[in-house]
């Protein structure tokens, strides 16, 4: 198997055939392959259609970011730099993640027993120099990248229309909502795996 084809999550945990993780992930053979293929389609897709390679890391490198894990954070900057972003892109993605980090969710349910869960939080405005180096069609997906991530109940049409308004398409911004469900998904999985690795 090349680097190329190796599984994602299996590198990012460090997991060697043969080993007890090895093991546990094999006893759900589907789950591993449909989470790789996820992964594939998502950041190597055979037709990149409406969302750059570059978008797409750069994304990811923010999701990850946002979620405060290093590594992780570390190998999509590394996958930005090879789909070719310019230094200055690097850089903004760093001071996106800077000036973004929180902790969440933040939000207000609807009026109800719930409403005692509600939390007041910021909503992330790109800084002048980081929209700068950015780009319009990725400062707005950062900002609405941020809502999806700490303010999942505030989700409202005039966020969706702020994308459209800065270049995205509608298949675009499905492609950003299925990055943002896909990192969730594999950073709560690698912790998890991580977790038990530590155990073993």
């Amino acid at each position: 198997m090349s680097a190329a084809d190796a599984d994602v999550i299996d590198t990012m945990v460090g997991i060697r055939p043969g080993s007890a993780l090895d093991a546990i992930r094999a006893r759900r053979p589907e789950a591993r392959t449909h989470a790789q293929k996820s992964y594939r389609a998502l950041f190597a897709p055979e037709v990149p259609g409406d969302v750059a390679a570059v978008e797409r890391f750069a994304v990811a490198a923010f999701v990850a970011g946002l979620h405060g894990v290093a590594d992780m954070t570390a190998f999509y900057t590394a996958g930005l730099e090879a789909s070719g972003a310019a230094a200055g892109l690097r850089r903004a993605v760093v001071a996106a993640v800077e000036e973004a980090k929180g902790t969440g969710p933040y939000g207000n349910y609807p009026p109800g027993p719930l409403s005692r869960e509600n939390a007041a939080g910021p909503a992330y405005r790109a800084g002048v120099s980081t929209r700068d180096g950015l780009g319009p069609r990725l400062a707005a997906a950062f900002e609405h990248v941020h809502m999806l991530v700490f303010h999942p109940r505030d989700a409202e049409a005039p966020a969706l229309q702020a994308l459209l308004d800065a270049g995205w398409t509608t298949t675009g911004i499905v492609t950003l909502s299925q990055l943002v469900a896909f990192l969730s998904f594999q950073i709560r999985l690698v912790t998890g795996l991580r977790v038990l690795a530590s155990q073993s």
